[in-house]
């Protein structure tokens, strides 16, 4: 199914640039020796997890797969090439009819993984593999890393619903990144228009300080929000006195109103006055809305406030401290002289050492239905773990087969997580909750 299909207003630019100089001047080199057409594997994955962090998730691989469809080298493109005498002009005309004709596979959005999963494979010419490394990883490596801190943030927060709210603490691009990869982990709603245009995501927001600041007094502000969006709206009470502030919002909008809004001072002991306080004026049925540098710590820290829901921003767009998740793109296999393929891995001193070989992957379950171990391997795969297979296909033949709507990975994480050791939600620093056990 396409992105126009799912009725996506996406549009992603030429990805043909962001790539590193050493891709093309390896290509170049590789067309000249007559190795660029040797069939070729590549794998992401990665070697640890984030320090403490006990699993990770797979996000973005939608936009990989946007990002693969839309790798062409048009004339302006060629042109910098040319100019800034990157590659020679051979390599120059066979990027000029770059297509990916090759196969992915991968793990499904939203699955987790961990240490040495193959989370995504590669399949093709080495000459147009290779040129896909940056883009791919660029994009897993921040999503994936959001989306993990999305995750603890929803464990945390227990149900209660979570705003992406982070646009103004990244880049503008990266932001609409963030809040996709943040509703993938947990998060229902976002600020972000741009994300809710792009993706579909469902976004919210009433006003900030400045609203209430513009007016003579705060009733006045409250007055003019309540007039124009309706008594359901969302209130920030923290401008001046709290108490005041929420006294006058059920004077103005009734015990209809929405919510109230909390942005800063001791959130547990705001919240608790705030409820007691509502409930007094008989909005008992207004809820409560708390932001200001929220990370999952504060989040699990309010579990027993009465909070309604969650804003957060910076902690979230920065993965809460692993804004990356070191996640790699290596050569596992190519084609041998005789056709066959031979498993490659670079040997290497300083933990960089990687496994060859054409990877599979599966998840081992115990009695309980719960998982026990990530199993990776290269040979046969053993009966018993044959119907539990990780990787999925995503393109076949240079044909995009994996597209799925942004629900479909959302639905599919809260699935992975549940089938996880209970452990898998502790926020305490620990080791990853499964074994990768190498087959």
């Amino acid at each position: 199914m396409s992105t126009a299909e799912l009725g996506l207003p996406v549009d992603v630019p030429s990805t043909a640039l962001f790539t590193d100089r050493y891709e093309l001047t390896m290509l170049q080199a590789a067309l000249r020796s007559g190795a660029a057409q040797r069939r070729s594997v590549f794998e992401a994955f990665t070697r640890r997890l984030p320090e403490g962090r006990r699993y990770g998730v797979v996000a973005g691989t939608g936009r990989v797969l946007d990002a693969v469809e839309n790798f062409r080298f048009d004339a302006p493109v060629l042109d910098f090439l040319r100019r800034e005498h990157v590659v020679d002009d051979q390599t120059l005309e066979w990027l000029a009819g770059y297509r990916f004709t090759g196969d992915i596979w991968g793990y499904p959005e939203g699955e987790v993984y961990f240490p040495g999963s193959p989370i995504l494979r590669v399949e093709g010419s080495f000459a147009e593999a290779v040129v896909l490394e940056t883009v791919v990883l660029s994009i897993l490596n921040h999503d994936s890393a959001i989306a993990a801190a999305a995750s603890r943030m929803a464990v945390a927060a227990g149900g209660r619903p979570l705003v992406e709210m982070g646009a103004r603490r990244t880049h503008e691009l990266a932001a609409v990144a963030a809040s996709r990869a943040a509703y993938v982990g947990g998060f229902r709603t976002s600020s972000n228009l741009a994300a809710g245009f792009r993706y579909g995501i469902p976004t919210v927001g009433t006003s900030a300080h400045a609203f209430t600041l513009l007016h003579d007094t705060e009733r006045d502000a409250f007055t003019a929000q309540v007039d124009s969006l309706g008594r359901g709206t969302t209130l920030l009470v923290d401008t001046y006195d709290v108490a005041t502030a929420v006294k006058a919002a059920v004077d103005i909008a009734g015990p209809e109103l929405g919510a109230v809004r909390i942005d800063s001072g001791d959130l547990l002991l705001l919240a608790h006055r705030v409820r007691q306080q509502l409930d007094d004026l008989g909005a008992k049925n207004t809820k409560i809305v708390v932001t200001s540098d929220l990370d999952e710590y504060a989040i699990a820290s309010l579990a027993a406030a009465p909070v309604d829901s969650y804003g957060v921003g910076t902690s979230l767009v920065t993965g809460s401290g692993h804004p990356t998740c070191s996640m790699v793109y290596k050569l596992v296999a190519r084609e041998a002289d005789d056709g066959s393929l031979v498993p490659v891995a670079k040997k290497s001193m300083g933990g960089k050492t990687s496994v060859g070989g054409r990877k599979w992957a599966a998840r081992r379950v115990d009695e309980d239905g719960v998982a026990s171990a990530e199993v990776v391997g290269s040979g046969p795969v053993p009966d018993d773990l044959a119907g539990r297979r990780l990787l999925v296909p995503l393109v076949r033949g240079g044909e995009i087969v994996g597209r799925e709507p942004l629900e479909a990975a959302r639905l599919r994480h809260i699935e992975a997580r549940a089938g996880l050791p209970l452990s898998a939600t502790q926020l305490s620093r620990g080791e990853p909750v499964l074994p990768t056990e190498i087959l």
